[in-house]
């Protein structure tokens, strides 16, 4: 009997391929992601810091234009976090899409592999019937050649 042969074989690979080259995409969004992440919680720090050092200062008593630099800078470090986290929800956003094309992909080739795995069990079966089939034909034939004698 012929060899088993998945006619959906380049499709299960080209799939394969999409998938994988989808789950890399994915680790590079949710890396840029984090590093985001780490930039805005930077920055947060920052302006924290500057918070704490304005009030350390303002007990002590400080000039007014001392106190507008650190006004400036603060608000400053306030409006570049909100900018920073503009630009932390896009990526997120974009990981999520990204995310649900991987489910997707894998989807596919998930089910592509069912049927493949379907087809092989029914191919393997039509192998064992077969093979019944020849050895009956090979006892009958051996044991009408025998009792012929």
């Amino acid at each position: 009997m012929k060899k088993f042969s998945f006619p959906l074989n380049t499709v299960l690979n080209y799939k394969d391929q999409v998938l994988d080259n989808l789950k890399s995409e994915h680790a590079q969004i949710v890396n840029k992601v984090v590093r985001q992440e780490q930039k805005v919680e930077e920055l947060s720090d920052r302006r924290d810091d500057a918070c704490a050092r304005f009030k350390a200062e303002v007990s002590k008593g400080i000039t007014v234009n001392v106190m507008r630099e650190y006004e400036t800078y603060i608000t400053f470090m306030q409006k570049k976090i909100l900018t920073e986290q503009g630009v932390l929800q896009k990526l997120q956003r974009k990981e999520e899409q990204k995310r649900e094309e991987v489910v997707e992909a894998r989807k596919e080739v998930v089910s592509i592999e069912k049927l493949k795995e379907k087809k092989l069990l029914q191919y393997n079966k039509e192998v064992l019937r077969s093979e019944e089939l020849f050895i009956e034909e090979f006892v009958s034939n051996t044991t009408s050649v025998h009792g012929s004698r």
